[in-house]
C-alpha cells in the first residue's frame, strides 16, 4: 500500500490525513469558461502561506466545488500539475477523479497520479438515473464500491471519499452508515471520509468510523456544524469549500478552540461564522454557487461565474454574502464595484 512507509504522510497512528483540506474552486478566464491558470496558481499560493501550512491544511484539486464535472481530462490533469508545483510537497494534494464511466474515472485517477498527486478524492458515479437520483446506496452499495476498487487497484494511493447518495431522513445526502463501513473495510487505502451529512448523520457515521480497527479521518464538510463537531470530538479535520473564502477566521476559531479557550471559540462562532456558514449551506441547490461567489467577494478569484449549466449568483446573494463576510473580518470587494460587476454580468435580483 502506498499509505505505508513509502508515503511521508503516513504515520504509525494513521493520522497523517487529519488535515484541513480546502476543496478548491476553479477560476475561469473572464468572458470564457477556460481555466484561468494564473488565477488558480494565485489562489493556491494564498492557501499555502506559512500560517496555513503550519495549521495543517491540505489541497483538494478538482473537487465538486471546483466544477470537476465540467472540466476536460486535459484541464483536470493540468490543474493537478499546477497544484503540485505550487504546494511543492509542503502540503498534500488530493485530486478529484470522476467521469461518466468507471474506465474513464480510472484514467482520470491515473492522470492525477502521473501529475504528482499524493492521493485521490473519490466521488460517486455520474450519469444515468440508475446511479444518480434513483440510486439506493443502502441496498446497492457496490455501485460505488466497485468503481472505487477499480481506482484503488489502478493507482494504489491514499483515498478520501466524497460520499453522496440518495437523500435519507436519518442522515441526509451522505452514503449510508452500513455501506460506509463496508467500503472502508474492503478498501484499506481509504484514509478520510468527508461528512456530507446532516448533524445526526455526521454523529452516526463518525461513531461507525471510530469502531473500525484502523483510523479513517472524520473530515468535516458542512461548516455550519464545525463547532458542535469539535465539542463532540468527531472532528479530525475537514474537507470543505468554505475555506476558499473564510480560511483565516475559520482557522482563528479552530485554533482558539484547540487552545482550550472554548468560551472564546464560541464567541467567535456566534459572532458571525455560524451565520455565514448557515447562509451558504441552507439551500443545497445554491451551495457551490455561494462558495464561488463568496470566494470572488473575498478577492480571491477574478469573477464568480460557474460553468453553464451551473447557475449564476443573484445580486441578493452577493449582498448577503458580502455583509456576512465583513462581519467575520474578511476584506471584501468594494460595494460599488460589486454593484457594477453585477450589472456587467447581468445578474438577477433574486
Amino acid at each position: 500500500m502506498t499509505t505505508g512507509a513509502g508515503n511521508p504522510l503516513w504515520r504509525a497512528d494513521g493520522r497523517g490525513f487529519d488535515r484541513l483540506f480546502i476543496a478548491c474552486v476553479t477560476p475561469f478566464a473572464h468572458g470564457s469558461y477556460e481555466v484561468d491558470e494564473e488565477a488558480l496558481a494565485t489562489l493556491l499560493r494564498e492557501f499555502t502561506q506559512p500560517r496555513h501550512v503550519e495549521a495543517g491544511i491540505g489541497i483538494i484539486i478538482n473537487p465538486e466545488a471546483g466544477e470537476c464535472y465540467y472540466l476536460s481530462p486535459e484541464e483536470k490533469r493540468r490543474n493537478v500539475e499546477i497544484a503540485v508545483e505550487i504546494c511543492d510537497e509542503r502540503v498534500p494534494v488530493m485530486a478529484g477523479a470522476i467521469a461518466a464511466t468507471t474506465k474513464d474515472t480510472v484514467r482520470a485517477a491515473m492522470d492525477a497520479k502521473d501529475a504528482g498527486a499524493d492521493g485521490i478524492f473519490v466521488l460517486p458515479p455520474i450519469g444515468a438515473m440508475d446511479v444518480t437520483i434513483t440510486w439506493d446506496a443502502q441496498r446497492y452499495p457496490e455501485v460505488w464500491i466497485d468503481m472505487v476498487k477499480a481506482v484503488d487497484e489502478a493507482v494504489d494511493l491514499p483515498l478520501i471519499a466524497h460520499p453522496v447518495s440518495l437523500y435519507r431522513a436519518p442522515y441526509g445526502a451522505g452514503f449510508p452508515p452500513e455501506a460506509t463501513l463496508k467500503m472502508c473495510q474492503e478498501i484499506e487505502n481509504i484514509v478520510g471520509w468527508k461528512m456530507t451529512y446532516n448533524w445526526e448523520g455526521w454523529k452516526q457515521v463518525a461513531d461507525g468510523l471510530r469502531s473500525l480497527d484502523r483510523h479513517v479521518a472524520v473530515l468535516g464538510a458542512a461548516a455550519r456544524c464545525f463547532h458542535e463537531a469539535l465539542a463532540c470530538d468527531i472532528f479530525d479535520g475537514a474537507a470543505t469549500g468554505s475555506f476558499n473564502y473564510a480560511l483565516e477566521p475559520m482557522l482563528d476559531h479552530l485554533e482558539t478552540y484547540r487552545s482550550g479557550d472554548h468560551g472564546g471559540a464560541l464567541e467567535r462562532w456566534n459572532g458571525g461564522l455560524r451565520q455565514l456558514h448557515a447562509y451558504v449551506g441552507n439551500d443545497a441547490s445554491r451551495l457551490h454557487v455561494r462558495y464561488k461567489a463568496a470566494t470572488w467577494l473575498a478577492g480571491k478569484i477574478p469573477h464568480p461565474l460557474m460553468c453553464p449549466p451551473m447557475p449564476r449568483p443573484s445580486r441578493e446573494e452577493l449582498r448577503v454574502l458580502r455583509e456576512l463576510l465583513e462581519r467575520v473580518g474578511v476584506q471584501v470587494l468594494d460595494e460599488a464595484y460589486v454593484r457594477q460587476a453585477a450589472e456587467t454580468m447581468q445578474l438577477g435580483l433574486a
